[in-house]
């Protein structure tokens, strides 16, 4: 897709949104005016612009495809959002609770009946059940697994089995099997059969009479070549295979560097379980990347933007626990050197400067190694070579940028010390935020914790405390 659709359905999205918040406002506006009127037909009056409201605005939802149903019901408040998804079409409410965002998704199970809850995962394949699967009541499972045919239940038993960041989390059940002594012709003739192929369907497996797979046929080889060839001769023999204790982000770098579609799954004796393919590993991936991005923060979980107060300050409270304290901490280094900040009082003016600049210059540090970690780019002996590449270029930064600042300061305050003070300052707190930046995921990824959590909570903390501990230290110890 070029930029040029991507930003034209962008645009259009926005335009479908605010078409549906204008209409909602409209719907809430002619609502209030009408219960306000008093009259005998009143309850009539208002039943009937009430159902013309919605049905406009379920005119809008109608040929909407689920994620931009869903993206629209992310954007809503949760009293309007509730207004938007009773006019949903049953048939879709399982795919849009698989497209929205797992803060949204509580709110609107929680607004579904048990039986409205069991016809929406109805209408999902069991891949997909698997992942709605750890939201929803026991209750409906149990209803949905009984009500699943024999084949269907073990292929959703099997998905809910392994860990969400194994392969077989991400694993598809539908996929088309051929065997090799056969033509291509009778290959063909078996396609036809199917009113549509499986999604992302590139290739079809070869397996023997037990389910092993003994190779993939190309669907551009199936058409290019003549229909009386059997499959054996023209299938490929190497190929990318995964089992399903597979890490996921394996997978995920595997399908990136082969510019893969799709992939085959199977067990420890090579029996086709299922595949892998190319719109589950981007969800995968984008996933991996928004919890990333969270925990960096200090963030528990993704949260709705419409959250209540309460469940936002939940999500929120413990790194900025740790923020307090820390915060405490460089209070007391400033506070230990009130004497010296009293003498010269342009010290309170310059070192925010320190702090905020190895601060920066950390959380540069610290996203580069925790990308470098989530490529695999890292190996645990590199922590060393690392570590003396980053002190290098915060050395040079350090006399560069620290000179610059040293330079401004001997010219607004008139003493060449204080700006070699400054520039040594600003060297040394740089190297502490290199040394973090570089200790600090490595270190948690050694004791088994995500690298990322907190990383920009504690590099803040360090170069706050370190900078001002820096800095007024060698400013008391030169200048007084």
């Amino acid at each position: 897709m070029s930029e040029e659709n991507q930003l034209t359905d962008a645009e259009d999205l926005q335009e479908r949104l605010a078409e549906v918040h204008t209409l909602l406002a409209r719907h809430k506006l002619v609502e209030e005016i009408v219960h306000r009127q008093e009259g005998p037909r009143h309850d009539l009056v208002e039943g009937i612009v009430h159902k013309q409201h919605l049905q406009e605005l379920q005119h809008k939802l109608e040929p909407m495809h689920p994620a931009d149903v869903a993206y629209i019901l992310e954007a809503l408040p949760p009293d309007e959002r509730l207004i938007v998804w009773d006019l949903v079409k049953a048939e879709h409410d399982g795919e849009i609770l698989l497209e929205v965002s797992d803060a949204v998704r509580e709110s609107l199970i929680e607004s579904m009946a048990r039986n409205e809850l069991v016809a929406a995962a109805e209408t999902l394949d069991a891949d997909e059940l698997a992942d709605l699967a750890p939201d929803l009541p026991q209750g409906v499972i149990d209803d949905v697994f009984r009500s699943l045919p024999a084949e269907e239940r073990e292929h959703l038993r099997a998905a809910m089995s392994y860990p969400e960041d194994a392969v077989g989390s991400i694993m598809d059940f539908d996929m088309v099997t051929v065997r090799e002594d056969v033509t291509l012709e009778v290959v063909l003739r078996y396609l036809r059969r199917f009113d549509e192929l499986p999604d992302h369907t590139d290739q079809l497996f070869v397996v023997d009479r037990d389910e092993h797979l003994k190779g993939v046929l190309p669907l551009n080889i199936l058409l290019v070549n003549e229909v009386e060839v059997e499959v054996g001769s023209l299938m490929h023999t190497e190929f990318v295979e995964f089992e399903p204790d597979d890490e996921a982000e394996d997978a995920a770098k595997a399908f990136e560097r082969y510019d893969l579609v799709s992939a085959p799954v199977v067990d420890a004796d090579g029996k086709l379980l299922g595949r892998v393919t190319v719109n589950e590993v981007v969800d995968f991936i984008r996933e991996e990347a928004e919890q990333e991005q969270l925990a960096h923060a200090g963030l528990a979980e993704e949260e709705d933007i419409f959250a209540s107060v309460w469940d936002s300050v939940k999500n929120r409270w413990a790194w900025l626990a740790v923020n307090l304290v820390t915060a405490f901490v460089a209070s007391r280094v400033i506070g230990a050197f009130e004497d010296s900040i009293e003498k010269l009082v342009a010290l309170a003016a310059l070192m925010p400067i320190v702090a905020g600049i190895g601060g920066n210059s950390g959380n540069q540090t610290i996203t580069m190694i925790v990308r470098a970690i989530a490529m695999g780019q890292v190996q645990p002996d590199a922590m060393r070579r690392l570590l003396r590449k980053e002190l290098g270029v915060a050395s040079i930064n350090g006399l560069i940028w620290g000179s610059l600042l040293g330079v401004a300061a001997w010219w607004l305050y008139g003493s060449a010390q204080l700006g070699v003070v400054m520039t040594a300052a600003m060297t040394l707190n740089l190297l502490l935020a290199a040394t973090a930046g570089v200790g600090i995921p490595l270190l948690r990824q050694k004791f088994g914790a995500d690298p990322a959590i907190g990383g920009s909570v504690m590099i803040t903390a360090l170069t706050d405390s370190g900078g001002f501990f820096i800095f007024l230290g060698l400013a008391t110890l030169f200048l007084m």
